[in-house]
């Protein structure tokens, strides 16, 4: 009976923790996916512009279509691919002529971007519908012009009859129609993890040693910056108690006021490298770095272990992502230039 009754008093107590902890962690601001499909739906919709299935399924044919792209070759999966962590594992980005990113840059994930406050490093934009019209037109990514884009769409009587049933038969399918589109289907790429069911109920999804990982990251402030459902996404200064050891890789200094936008730590275990500029491969490394020039933390080995383990629990659920079969180009789709 007494045996029995301190069993009962242990585990109240560990119950007691693991609640204790939930609660920390929302109070910090960190914030879960919900579990409800109507919840979520209110979170990432867009009101101007609302998902609908079949806008999903011809903003996906238009994310992994390569024809948007002067060269014919380069879709937004290349550097965004859904495959794996929604990014490219690459240091820096590299779009058409085979060309890096002029500012070293490092694609982000697109994984759970629908969460983010502000797109792009810099924050220049605040939605995907907008991110979704930069990299076609960049340069050094698709090279592609509106025009392009216009033509190689109406171009395919298939596309015009999607975007007809999507929108309406009076539909004019303009570039920043086809950009809103492509934004549509990237609303719905959220990846729930075992730390989102930990925050909305089940104290058993996550491990005792993630558990105990997600202790030290509260415990070192890392929440100061990586909070809300992204655990990112928002703006914030950089080097603020030392500088990052790979600062002159690149030109990028942030915006105007030197803010750098705080990279989702949604799936961080499969977007390596990291920082900005791609420089470090190790995310225990990273976590010491970050520790360092954030936080003016000195984070042991130990610790970003334990870190790590947490960030493990980011790891979502990814969508089953069927290839899309793309339609055939016509005589009138604009012709690959790779110059």
């Amino acid at each position: 009976m007494y045996t029995k009754t301190l069993l009962t008093l242990a585990f109240a107590a560990t119950s007691l923790v693991a609640s204790n902890l939930a609660d920390d962690v929302k109070k910090a601001g960190l914030k879960a996916i919900p579990s409800s499909t109507i919840e979520l739906l209110k979170l990432i919709d867009n009101p101007k512009n609302p998902i609908t299935p079949k806008k999903i399924e011809l903003g996906k044919k238009l994310y992994f279509d390569p024809r948007l792209s002067k060269s014919g070759f380069i879709s937004c999966n290349s550097c965004h691919n859904l495959g794996e962590g929604g990014d490219d594992g690459l240091s820096a980005a590299i779009g058409h002529k085979w060309t890096a990113n002029p500012h070293h840059l490092n694609s982000p994930t697109v994984y759970n971007a629908v969460f983010f406050n502000s797109q792009f490093w810099d924050g220049r934009d605040p939605h995907l519908e907008a991110q979704a019209q930069g990299p076609i037109q960049a340069a050094p990514e698709m090279s592609a012009t509106p025009e392009h884009v216009v033509a190689t769409v109406t171009s395919m009587p298939e596309y015009v009859k999607e975007f007809k049933s999507a929108y309406g038969k009076d539909v004019k399918i303009t570039f920043e129609k086809v950009a809103d589109t492509i934004a549509t289907f990237e609303r719905t790429l959220v990846t729930p993890s075992v730390f989102d069911d930990y925050l909305n109920g089940n104290d058993k999804a996550m491990t005792p040693s993630q558990k105990e990982g997600l202790k030290t990251f509260m415990d070192k402030g890392c929440a100061t910056c990586h909070n809300g459902i992204a655990l990112g996404g928002a703006m914030n200064a950089f080097n603020i108690t030392g500088t990052y050891k790979y600062m002159d890789v690149g030109d990028f200094k942030g915006d105007k006021n030197g803010m750098v936008k705080v990279p989702t730590l949604r799936n961080i275990t499969q977007t390596a490298p990291y920082f900005h500029n791609g420089q470090i491969w190790s995310l225990q490394d990273a976590i010491k770095e970050m520790g360092r020039i954030q936080l003016g933390q000195n984070i042991s080995d130990k610790e970003a272990a334990s870190i790590e383990e947490f960030l493990k629990a980011l790891e979502g659920r990814k969508g089953n992502i069927t290839l899309p079969m793309l339609p055939a180009s016509s005589s009138t789709t604009p012709q690959p230039d790779i110059n």
